[in-house]
């Protein structure tokens, strides 16, 4: 079993490593590269993975199941009700016109018209994974026809809801018994099943809100990073996992998850913690969709599934194409937009088999259907090169990436506060008083929860991460306020950014002078002692109670933070060697003394004599103080 395992993982891993970086080199995206592979190493090819690609598809699709996870924690509810109209608009209007086209297609074919419905509802789905990753790879997320595809992506995710609980309606039978993965759908009927799909997407939103809410924070509160991680992964397969045992997509289970904690605290920490898991399932289910293709079926029937490939892309492209027009979309961005959507996509997957348990689509057709969308999932890269290298110069003019709008994280502001206890609650305050907005990250799940209550909008995250440092938006801050209570992670972050953003000016919160050499050494000069600044303003008012005057007695403790800092950065060089830092420190304090006494001794004069009492003056002169004006 174990040499099997290392085999297969040896064989996808050297596959995409040979053919990814090769499919880049010669100007294609990583997606066709995987794809490549995957065809290379199937049972067509080289064989060296069997049943033609279906004994990796389970595992291939948990790739696809983790992106629907971090789409639907992006799903910020105020950010998702913002694009509302752009959702519905571009979204329902493609979703409605290519499933109208699609059917009439099928209904002309000869096919019922609830085969026609269900295999025009299938197609209709485009690709999030290829067209996320190919838009992200070409830098083109941000564009107006990024934005758009994006609108269309997130409604069709939404509809596949509604379209798992339509389509038992539109069954003659019920769901078919799988003895491999039994579904409690199975032998219902049809009303009964699609009441069980609206009630399995209700409890995920119960359990999500009412129970792993509650327990992330417990799990928090551990502060290690790898059960933080690890509690992300149960919760994806968790809820992928009852899915299946329900006979629901894991995806749409996962997508509904990650809507559901979008709200939280966590979102963020989520979304970083299984990124880099997304990316490499996501790779495995790109090449196990070009192992799946099924070559000898369309050796039997070429020109059949030729036809209904390019007729797919062709009403796909000509209804998005139209959309793009009636949104005023510019040539170039509204040619990225319907090539980039005409695919068909990996719900699509889903759809076929949910179909296929349904009966309502034979099985023949459900392998047709499959070669048709995983070929059209190989011609988006494709499709794209060409309006890269054909189109985009001679279309329109070349729109430049905007900002994203978007959700909350992406409020980039010009400062990050790094740490909001008792020291950067204070900082965050008196900016937000003077009408300094900043973006706050702090890893202290309950401390989040009490400052959203006093109404700051504060992020759960470990601001240590370079990625949750860029989803703040530090590659365009100007500030950062490293506040963080522990000094030992402050001092990391201190070392992070300046190693991977050296551009920010960094203001660094120090417990005491050896944390403050410490963050000196790493290059950063403003550095803010707590206890420096606290006891000086103690001895302030100290020095108030026992006769200074207010404007005397400040100005000393002034004085004494501006000699204290000097001393710092020339005792930094020694505080390695204990002993010759103790006796730079006796020389140092010697020096800071004489200079403050002889600035108050200076600060005399005939008109201030009356602010001070005798006593201070008697202290300091160390003569009568009727005389005192004639020193």
């Amino acid at each position: 079993m174990t040499t099997d395992f290392l085999s297969q993982a040896l064989v996808y891993l050297g596959a995409a490593v040979i053919c990814v970086p090769i499919a880049k080199k010669i100007g294609m995206s990583s997606v066709l590269g995987y794809l490549l592979s995957g065809i290379i190493i199937g049972p067509f090819v080289l064989g060296f993975i069997g049943g033609e690609g279906q004994d990796i598809m389970h595992v291939a699709e948990f790739g696809v199941v983790m992106m629907l996870f971090i789409i639907g924690l992006e799903l910020e509810p105020s950010a998702f009700w913002k694009m509302r109209k752009a959702i519905a608009g571009f979204g329902f209007s493609q979703l409605f016109g290519t499933s109208i086209l699609l059917f009439f297609v099928f209904i002309l074919m000869g096919w019922q018209w609830t085969t026609a419905v269900s295999a025009g509802l299938t197609l209709t789905m485009s690709s999030t994974a290829i067209v996320l990753q190919t838009l992200k790879e070409k830098g083109l997320s941000h564009t107006t026809a990024g934005q758009a595809s994006f609108s269309v992506l997130l409604f069709q995710d939404i509809a596949v809801i509604p379209i798992l609980a339509i389509l038992p309606l539109l069954a003659t039978t019920s769901v078919v018994a799988n003895e491999a993965h039994p579904s409690l759908l199975s032998g219902l009927p049809a009303w009964v099943q699609t009441i069980l799909v609206i009630a399995a997407v209700g409890s995920i939103y119960g359990i999500g809100t009412y129970l792993v809410v509650p327990l992330l924070r417990v799990i928090a509160k551990t502060g290690l990073r790898e059960m933080f991680t690890a509690s992300s992964l149960l919760l994806v397969v968790a809820v992928a996992f009852l899915m299946e045992m329900v006979g629901l997509s894991p995806a749409l289970g996962t997508f509904v998850a990650g809507v559901v904690l979008a709200n939280s605290e966590f979102r963020h920490e989520l979304e970083s913690d299984i990124d880099p898991f997304k990316g490499l399932l996501l790779g495995l289910f790109f090449m196990g969709v070009g192992a799946s293709i099924n070559f000898q079926l369309i050796q039997e029937a070429p020109a059949q599934i030729a036809m209904l490939v390019l007729l797919v892309l062709l009403i796909k492209f000509i209804v998005l194409f139209g959309i793009g027009k009636i949104y005023k979309l510019n040539n170039d961005q509204n040619f990225l937009f319907a090539l980039g959507l005409s695919q068909v996509g990996e719900f699509a997957f889903v759809l076929l088999s949910f179909t296929g348990q349904l009966n309502i689509i034979d099985q023949e057709w459900i392998g047709k259907l499959t070669a048709i969308t995983a070929i059209s999932m190989m011609t988006t890269p494709l499709l794209l090169l060409v309006h890269e290298k054909f189109i985009h110069p001679y279309f329109g003019i070349k729109e430049k990436p905007v900002e994203k709008p978007g959700d909350i994280i992406e409020e980039h502001h010009d400062v990050i506060v790094a740490g909001f206890g008792h020291f950067g609650s204070t900082i965050g305050r008196l900016l937000r008083a003077n009408g300094i907005k900043a973006t706050i990250l702090d890893n202290n799940p309950d401390q989040v929860e009490l400052l959203r209550r006093m109404g700051f909008k504060v992020y759960y995250g470990d601001a240590t991460r370079i990625d949750m440092l860029k989803s703040a938006g530090i590659e365009s801050a100007k500030i950062l306020i490293a506040a963080i209570d522990s000094p030992e992670v402050n001092s990391n972050l201190v070392h992070t950014v300046r190693k991977h953003f050296p551009h920010i000016k960094i203001l660094a919160r120090a417990r005491n002078r050896f944390d403050a050499h410490e963050l000196m050494e790493t290059g950063v000069t403003n550095v803010y002692r707590e206890t420096l600044y606290t006891a000086v303003q103690l001895a302030v008012d100290a020095l108030g109670e026992l006769g200074f005057r207010k404007h005397t007695a400040t100005r000393q403790g002034q004085k004494f933070i501006k000699f204290d800092e000097k001393a710092l950065a020339k005792l930094a060089s020694s505080r390695h060697d204990l002993k010759e830092y103790a006796l730079n420190s006796k020389d140092e304090i010697a020096i800071q003394e004489k200079l403050l006494q002889n600035d108050l001794l200076l600060s005399f004069s005939d008109n201030d004599h009356s602010w001070d009492s005798n006593f201070v003056k008697e202290a300091i002169l160390g003569k009568d103080p009727e005389n005192a004006r004639t020193k």
